[in-house]
């Protein structure tokens, strides 16, 4: 079985030019330019069911939540489409890659195009390009008592995922979010020039917390109980520890997780109105994660998120 991590590890070798950051971060750095990729896959990110607008939209936010996490401004995107002869679902599908691309900002300037052999699944890619501030904070600068920050809620897309598993016509507020997340790009800005360490919540809050302190050299404290959760989510799932251990696994939040200097109130930036800052912990010397709640520890759960591997 190949994992991600594994492979990422190999590719190290290869991508030693500084801008890479060592692979230890979601982006590359040239200059002032933040570039990232990401790919979704059908039966994968997306299920073959969902409307295909949704996913357009999706596979552009999903490059725009890496920008915000580094603080960065839209620039432009490269786009990666793969043809099935369908053409309507591929129309449907530039139609929400177009609206989110004019909603954010993002010009597209160009890409590639293949066709697909018939019955191959849909592997679809963007790269988005940023110009970031006059800081730039990677995964790698967070330091033992900086405080720990969660710019959005977590849980909601994996409990629109959990419901569109038991039937995929489920609609409602935690499917939309599943299908349409929102990149965090003001919170982004405002945060960037104060964070000693920033990343979006992808593939789940504990793992990539897990990554964050692996790339700072430190550990972490995390209140469970501090978790924000949406309403929609408390209504569907509850607020127990056993909820909030599903919404601190479930990825695709594309929240902003952020070390901050104990000195430094998020509260007090310019954030857009409505905007949710939670503090749910603090960077601590050593390694590894610790959990707890109300009651006391919590112990970590065997799978933290979600991480590529082949069979």
């Amino acid at each position: 079985m190949t994992t991600e991590t594994a492979i990422i590890e190999r590719l190290r070798a290869v991508a030693t030019d500084p801008a890479a950051r060592g692979l230890r971060d979601d982006v590359a750095v040239l200059g002032d330019l933040v570039l990232t990729h990401d790919s979704i896959a059908e039966g994968v990110h997306y299920f073959p069911a969902d409307p295909p607008a949704s996913v357009g939209w999706k596979l552009v936010a999903v490059n725009l939540s890496d920008l915000a996490a580094k603080g960065a401004e839209p620039v432009a995107a490269l786009l990666s489409l793969t043809l099935t002869g369908d053409e309507a679902w591929e129309t449907a599908f530039l139609t929400g890659v177009e609206a989110a691309c004019e909603s954010y900002g993002l010009p597209l300037v160009g890409g590639d195009t293949i066709a697909l052999s018939p019955g191959a699944p849909r592997v679809l890619g963007l790269t988005a390009i940023g110009r970031g501030g006059g800081s730039i904070p990677a995964r790698g600068g967070g330091r033992p008592g900086d405080r720990l920050w969660l710019v959005g809620t977590v849980g909601d897309s994996a409990g629109g995922l959990a419901q569109l598993t038991q039937d995929t016509h489920a609609t409602g507020p935690l499917v939309d979010i599943y299908r349409r997340p929102v990149p965090l790009l003001a919170p982004g800005r405002a945060l960037a020039p104060h964070a000693t360490a920033m990343m979006d919540v992808s593939d789940g809050l504990l793992i990539d917390l897990q990554r964050l302190c692996e790339a700072s050299g430190c550990g972490a404290e995390v209140r469970l109980d501090a978790l924000p959760l949406s309403r929609a989510f408390i209504a569907e799932r509850g607020q127990d520890r056993r909820a909030r251990l599903f919404a601190a696994t479930g990825g695709d939040d594309y929240a902003l997780l952020a070390g901050l200097p104990a000195e430094c109130d998020p509260l007090s930036l310019s954030l857009p109105e409505g905007t949710t800052v939670t503090r749910i912990g603090t960077l601590v010397a050593g390694g590894g994660l610790a959990l707890a709640d109300a009651e006391g520890p919590v112990p970590l759960p065997e799978v933290l998120g979600h991480e590529h591997r082949s069979s």
